[in-house]
């Protein structure tokens, strides 16, 4: 005992609690902000000084750990920071050489104990925050109803709930030089592509920036870098058990603390066509359901473009097919009406958002039989145009990749304005600008079309077909 004793004596006795007081005055806004604070107590004869910030950390903890170092003061007679690193129940007392880290370290809800000749930290943080609950955006019929929050720590915990795998690492990070936050990223040793492992990890290192307010999106526009691009080249979910079937498949996942979505690395075009409730159902209504997927987005994309074009040009069409188009002329041009009307319901969903939610059903209807009929009645729209722009916005609201969806949108906004200005031929060229664009996106050095381009049948499949649980085993080539 005694050689523990001089031990933590002389190789810590430059830290002094009044010393500290200064420091975490300076640093921290110890005294100067009115949620930070010091009990200052006397444990085996000597000074001991506990830091805490609240609202970030419990009261009660604090409580039971002052009691059980008033206890420890009446038992026994050794040095206080031989009490407090032997003695103190608590499973997570670090002990900390560095005073620099205690800034950080307070502010983030730990406690910090000071005695002469040691610096501790305790972790007790309790986190304001709401209970897992089910994402609206990834509802399902029959599954599970818990969903990511806005604190790092459940959220692991919810993944690690899922993969009692020892493999499964969860490799804690900061960005931000005034926010430092917190930011896990999760992969499984052996399954994960180390190479892409460590790109993220460099990249996330990497950041500089004086905070991350908007989370998750912020870390993703320093990982990925692509400007103007509307595609998105990361998938969010703030369901668990996608997280851990993603995993599961060798993907990367990064986890940003206050926000509850996780950001899933590589991912494809086609990966964010995909959704829980197609892996709840039967293999024969999930591809049902995933088929119809497929066929939203063709009609989100195309069908009004199509529609107008076959408007614009009358004698493409075969006979069986020539009653497609207006039947009656308007003083707005056909190309106008389309872009009013598709702008529109995207202001409606704008609104929608920004509007009390026991008001937006009223605007819902104000806005689909007042504006939507009356417009016709005067003669401003075609019938056609608020039918296809309708049947359009249906296919959009499918996807379900908020992201992707809004992607679509502007995609198909650009393929009106191509047959506006430049006719069938505009139609081909811009079909064919978009491809080739998407061909050449490779997020993370994976191609964004895969496994279309390049080709592979038995993948392709697999996305196309949902497969029964036995048939899907393996790790995706793109993660291999």
């Amino acid at each position: 005992m005694d050689f523990i004793l001089e031990d933590v004596k002389g190789v810590l006795c430059m830290f002094q609690p009044d010393e500290i007081d200064a420091f975490l005055e300076e640093e921290a806004g110890l005294g100067k902000s009115f949620d930070t604070g010091v009990r200052r107590l006397i444990v085996a004869g000597e000074p001991l000084h506990l830091y805490f910030v609240n609202g970030l950390c419990e009261t009660q903890f604090i409580i039971e750990l002052m009691e059980s170092l008033v206890s420890l003061e009446r038992k026994r007679k050794e040095a206080a920071a031989y009490l407090v690193k032997e003695h103190l129940v608590h499973q997570a007392v670090e002990e900390v050489k560095d005073r620099a880290k205690l800034p950080v370290a307070l502010l983030s809800g730990l406690i910090v104990i000071a005695v002469p000749g040691a610096l501790f930290t305790i972790d007790v943080r309790s986190y304001p925050g709401r209970q897992p609950e089910e994402p609206d955006t990834e509802k399902v019929v029959r599954g599970s109803r818990d969903g990511f929050v806005e604190n790092i720590i459940v959220n692991t915990a919810l993944t690690r709930r899922r993969i009692r795998d020892g493999r499964l690492r969860f490799e804690m990070m900061k960005a931000g030089e005034s926010s430092k936050t917190d930011i896990a990223i999760g992969y499984i040793d052996g399954l994960a592509h180390q190479a892409l492992v460590d790109k993220v990890k460099k990249e996330v290192e990497s950041i500089e920036t004086n905070g991350v307010p908007m989370a998750d999106k912020t870390v993703e526009e320093f990982l990925i870098k692509q400007r103007f691009n509307p595609f998105p080249l990361v998938r969010y979910t703030e369901r668990a058990d996608i997280a851990a079937a993603h995993l599961l498949e060798g993907h990367v996942l990064l986890y940003t603390d206050t926000s509850p979505a996780v950001m899933m690395m590589p991912s494809t075009y086609w990966q964010h066509m995909q959704h829980a409730e197609e892996y709840r159902q039967l293999p024969a209504a999930g591809t049902f359901i995933r088929l119809l997927r497929f066929i939203g987005l063709i009609m989100s994309l195309f069908l009004l473009p199509l529609w107008f074009l076959f408007a614009q040009n009358p004698d493409m069409l075969p006979k069986s097919l020539s009653f497609i188009g207006p039947n009656e002329e308007t003083n707005i041009p056909l190309a106008a009406q389309i872009l009013i009307a598709d702008v529109g319901i995207e202001w409606l969903r704008i609104a929608a958002i920004h509007t009390p939610q026991p008001l937006s059903t009223a605007m819902g209807l104000v806005a689909a039989v007042l504006i939507g009929q009356i417009a016709i009645d005067t003669g401003l729209f075609v019938p056609e145009v608020i039918l296809y722009t309708a049947l359009a916005s249906i296919g959009t609201f499918s996807t379900p990749s908020y992201e992707l969806g809004l992607a679509n949108k502007m995609t198909r906004l650009f393929f009106i304005a191509a047959v506006a200005v430049f006719g069938p031929v505009g139609f081909v060229v811009a079909v064919l600008l978009l491809f080739f664009y998407l061909v050449r996106l490779k997020p993370f050095d994976v191609p964004y079309l895969w496994p279309l381009v390049p080709f592979d049948f038995a993948s392709l499949c697999t996305i196309l077909i949902r497969r029964q649980a036995p048939q899907q085993k393996g790790i995706p080539e793109i993660n291999r």
